[in-house]
């Protein structure tokens, strides 16, 4: 369903291939910028505050998921991956809610019943998830394959490992049982209300640019460069496993 001219007017092979140093190098910034640090980690001071707090924390909880996912670089990539085609509201929507859907049973669901993943290794597949979109969108998929694999489908299983990404890391910080589900919920509110800010800003970015020429001459090197910072978090992670 979805692919380099997904829902636009026909492009061609050479406009596909132009250089885009812009894109290039703001793609690029994404996963440099967090050095060494992994997708989900969180900031000293919020990591010494889950773990001092219990009973009920509503609001500290809906800021703390707020903040995750704008400042998630990894959750970031993959939603300007899944938008990057659909110009639809209501595809927008379809498959924003099956992201939403996948990671809000897993989160929710993980920590309820302490089932962590190592976080090099479920880091690594999120890692994945970023580059399988970028191929999705190149189109490669259809000439490896032959035909195109479902893309709502992948959308929802890629949504359960980015939730397995937060429950691992919320384990890992020993969070108090006291108001766990309500604080879970609201931490998952938290994690909505990012997405939509951050699905916000890239839908106006993308609407600027889809109206201008520079689009179809650089989509194809736009997800060039998603696929290799994906490549990037997979690196990192990889080298984590093996040196921790």
């Amino acid at each position: 369903m979805q692919g380099p001219c997904y829902q636009a007017p026909p492009c061609s092979p050479r406009a596909r291939w132009r250089p885009a140093l812009p894109v290039l190098l703001a793609l690029l910034t994404l996963p440099l910028l967090a050095g060494a640090a992994f997708a989900h980690a969180v900031a000293a001071g919020d990591k010494g505050y889950i773990q001092e707090i219990s009973g009920i924390n509503l609001l500290p909880f809906i800021y703390l998921g707020a903040k995750h996912m704008v400042t998630g670089y990894d959750h970031i990539l993959f939603l300007f991956g899944v938008i990057f085609f659909l110009y639809r509201m209501k595809h927008i929507g379809i498959y924003v809610s099956l992201f939403a859907l996948g990671h809000s049973t897993t989160m929710l669901l993980g920590v309820y019943f302490n089932v962590g993943i190592n976080s090099y290794v479920i880091d690594a597949i999120i890692g994945l998830s970023v580059v399988y979109k970028a191929l999705d969108n190149m189109g490669t998929f259809q000439r490896w394959l032959g035909f195109q694999p479902n893309t709502k489908v992948a959308t929802l299983i890629f949504g359960f490992f980015h939730g397995f990404g937060l429950s691992t890391k919320i384990i890992e910080y020993d969070i108090s049982l006291d108001g766990l589900v309500p604080n879970l919920l609201a931490f998952n509110v938290g994690i909505e209300i990012g997405q939509l800010l951050a699905l916000a800003a890239i839908l106006i970015v993308m609407g600027y640019w889809r109206r201008t020429d520079s689009f179809w001459r650089h989509a194809y090197t736009a997800n060039t460069v998603m696929m290799t910072a994906g490549f990037v978090l997979i690196g990192y992670q990889l080298t984590g496993l093996f040196v921790s």
